[in-house]
């Protein structure tokens, strides 16, 4: 009876093990929040990922936060496959003196990482490629919070080579496109 009991708790955790998807963006400015200061929570100023290998959602995120206290006035939590890889304070030179240093209004951050890449892959001038890679950025925008997304897709004479396509910007509040910068002959 106890060896039934162990074997169908270990098979129901390798399952939710398996089922496990990667922590969108959003998800993880809530685990950086226990790496920063109180005066820091919550108060985003960006989100980057690096390009993605081997699926469309990448595993290396940086969650950059404001922090009155540091000489850039911010903090950036590293994340790898959902885990903390790193806690630094970045030389923000540009951002110091511009807008980009105050945090994302919260209330306008609907549209997280997995569904910008949802929208942007389909859009309609990609439906015949084959997507390999992203890379996103959650930014300042002029009508606020915006999803940058980076593709690559595979390219016609080598399906294991990936050509940059472009770039698709939208809304982080609804998801509304505000520019489509896509360049799908890349792949020829």
């Amino acid at each position: 009876m106890i060896k039934k009991s162990l074997i169908a708790v270990l098979l129901a955790s390798l399952v939710s093990l398996a089922s496990a998807s990667e922590p969108t963006a959003y998800q993880l400015v809530k685990l950086a929040d226990q790496y920063v200061g109180v005066q820091s929570k919550d108060k985003v100023v960006q989100i980057r990922s690096e390009k993605s290998v081997a699926s469309l959602t990448p595993d290396i995120w940086y969650v950059v936060f404001y922090d009155p206290d540091a000489t850039f006035k911010a903090i950036e939590v590293k994340f790898g496959a959902g885990e903390k890889l790193d806690v630094s304070r970045p030389g923000r030179f540009l951002e110091l003196f511009g807008e980009d240093k105050r945090p994302l209004e919260a209330r306008k951050l609907v549209i997280d990482s997995d569904r910008a890449i949802k929208i942007a892959t389909g859009q309609p001038l990609l439906r015949n490629l084959t997507i390999k890679a992203t890379q996103l950025w959650l930014e300042h925008g002029d009508l606020g919070p915006q999803w940058r997304v980076k593709l690559w897709a595979a390219t016609l004479k080598d399906q294991n080579k990936y050509a940059d396509i472009g770039l698709v910007i939208l809304s982080a509040a609804d998801g509304s496109l505000v520019k489509l910068d896509l360049h799908p002959y890349s792949v020829e």
